[in-house]
């Protein structure tokens, strides 16, 4: 694609970049076949293909974002499939985050947006808040009816029917291996998913500690910034993602670090990009050796092996391939390979590289869409009669568990339990048939 930027916009590092993206495109629209909001919509500027002409525009002509830019820039899911399908190798991923906060930064969005989206970034990085936040909507969701924005609904409909208690183990700590010592990795325990599920948590813990890693959760690890960073927020993200990068990096100084071991796969491709993201900071050198070290649990496990794999019971699993790890890291064969090295019968839905719709926030900002996304994901999951349903990533856990009674496990869980550790809670202690529990 040609480009028109002035010697003076490029002087910006990120004007540079969009550019040195842009150029690579060439117009050739194999990303509209893999596009969920095109497969939806079926509109060109829902697609990767027409939201990159609206970019080239609006960065090119540094112009005041409209509102037909906006909505259609909003309604990207940064699924990412279009990284993977493109044969041109267009990092679509800094072209959309530049984008977002090109838009954050000259758009005056409508009072309630501003308000619903300062609101998400007050509340979901912080588990506490969170907590408090899901409680509220909990007892405030009977009077759901009354509630006229489909995005508040949304959010009335995420709180899950029971909340866990706390977890001891999410506190800043170390936990020594129980087999000879192979590896010490620093563990990022999240901040939604420490309020919505604390089995995750646990179980990586236990299976990481069982194969003869240390796991040391460092004092200052929080939110890695992924949920505003989606949403343009660039000092929030940066000062969350700073925060992380000066922990770790303490840790790697001090007793020294093999990895940092990522279970939710949304916050494993942003740390991963922490180097891009401080590549012009003073923090750039720590940045890029924290995502150096960035592992999906998965792939660390993959690389260690599993160990007296028996313990568990042959289910049939359906394994949801969540975008960010598919895509955004280009994590596909290590869950279904360990999955099946466990003892499990492994099997993969129709049009397993479309998104379920949760991405982060977007479930809570685009419900209608993340609906049809959800229900079409769900189908293709029924459809192939699974015992349980296996994920790595929370907000694909509770978006495809909120459409099906098939109970939704997370990839660590199971592994845990082949291992010997406990059977996962969601599976209940009924006997499983396909399609859920008996």
């Amino acid at each position: 694609m040609q480009t028109t930027f002035t010697e003076q916009q490029l002087a910006d590092p990120a004007i540079a970049r969009s550019n040195e993206i842009l150029r690579s495109c060439v117009h050739c629209g194999f990303c509209t076949a893999t596009c969920p909001t095109y497969k939806v919509l079926g509109d060109e500027l829902d697609s990767p293909r027409g939201r990159i002409y609206l970019i080239k525009d609006m960065l090119e002509n540094s112009k005041v974002p409209d509102a037909k830019t906006v909505q259609h820039i909003d309604r990207c899911l940064s699924c990412l499939s279009c990284m993977t399908t493109c044969p041109s190798g267009v990092h679509y991923m800094h072209l959309v985050d530049h984008a977002r906060e090109y838009i954050e930064q000259n758009y005056r969005r409508r009072w309630d947006e501003r308000a619903l989206r300062w609101l998400l970034a007050r509340i979901l990085p912080y588990p506490g808040r969170f907590r408090l936040a899901l409680l509220g909507a909990r007892i405030a969701r009977p009077f759901r009816r009354l509630v006229p924005d489909a995005r508040l609904r949304a959010m009335l409909d995420m709180a899950p029917p029971r909340l866990p208690a706390p977890s001891r183990n999410d506190t800043p700590q170390s936990f020594a291996a129980k087999a000879p010592r192979r590896k010490r990795v620093a563990l990022l325990v999240g901040c939604a998913q420490r309020a919505l599920n604390t089995d995750i948590n646990d179980a990586t813990i236990r299976l990481l500690r069982r194969h003869g890693c240390e796991v040391v959760i460092p004092q200052g690890l929080g939110c890695c910034g992924a949920l505003t960073h989606h949403m343009g927020r660039t000092d929030d993200s940066h000062a969350m993602a700073a925060a992380n990068i000066r922990a770790l990096a303490a840790e790697i100084d001090g007793q020294g670090l093999d990895a940092v071991v990522i279970n939710t796969s949304g916050c494993g491709t942003t740390v991963k990009d922490y180097g891009h993201m401080f590549a012009n900071d003073p923090l750039a050198a720590d940045a890029a050796r924290v995502a150096a070290l960035a592992r999906d649990i998965t792939e660390l496990m993959a690389e260690i092996g599993l160990q007296d794999a028996t313990h568990a019971e042959p289910l049939r699993v359906a394994y949801h391939s969540a975008c960010s790890l598919q895509h955004g890291q280009q994590v596909r064969a290590a869950p279904k390979d360990l999955l099946k090295d466990a003892g499990f019968t492994v099997v993969e839905p129709k049009d397993s590289h479309i998104c379920c719709g949760s991405a982060g926030t977007y479930n809570l900002m685009q419900p209608e869409i993340s609906a049809e996304l959800k229900r079409r994901k769900v189908a293709t999951l029924e459809a192939i009669a699974p015992q349980v349903i296996s994920a790595g990533n929370i907000g694909c856990m509770m978006q495809i568990g909120s459409g099906t009674g098939t109970p939704v496990v997370h990839t660590a869980e199971l592994l845990d339990w082949a291992t010997g550790g406990p059977r996962p809670q969601a599976l209940g202690t009924a006997g499983l048939q396909p399609g859920g529990l008996t």
